[in-house]
């Protein structure tokens, strides 16, 4: 089995719904995706995926969410513990959104990982 990861920045804003501390103020991050994506066949190039394509794919997921108040997006507006923007829900809208692409591919997404801060993370993975 062979795994490819790539990196993506964007900088959101969010407030937490129902948290009894700081993090219910209006407050920002420079959040870091990580996608790990694997699979058992290379090309004929002897590549699993070109970088530049997978980087493309995490690009047109990140750039919807960048300099945005993800409160205000769609997905995160609806009420509930599974919608409130925390880096988990976060996680698992990106990998929600690369799923179908990568399932074209013949690649499985394995894990989207969120970093809210330098020393803190959240991931989601299906199976």
């Amino acid at each position: 089995m062979y795994e490819l990861m790539v990196r993506r920045q964007f900088d959101a804003a969010h407030h937490l719904e129902g948290y009894p501390g700081r993090c219910a103020r209006l407050h920002g991050h420079t959040w870091l995706v990580e996608v790990l994506v694997a699979g058992d066949e290379l090309d004929e190039s002897g590549m699993l995926m070109d970088f530049h394509e997978l980087q493309k794919l995490v690009e047109d997921v990140v750039k919807d969410l960048d300099h945005q108040y993800l409160n205000d997006l769609d997905f995160f507006r609806q009420p509930g513990r599974e919608t409130n923007p925390t880096a988990e829900n976060i996680a698992r809208y990106v990998y929600r959104r690369l799923k179908a692409s990568l399932h074209k591919s013949g690649l499985k997404l394995v894990k989207v990982k969120i970093w809210e801060s330098p020393d803190a993370w959240a991931s989601y993975g299906e199976g």
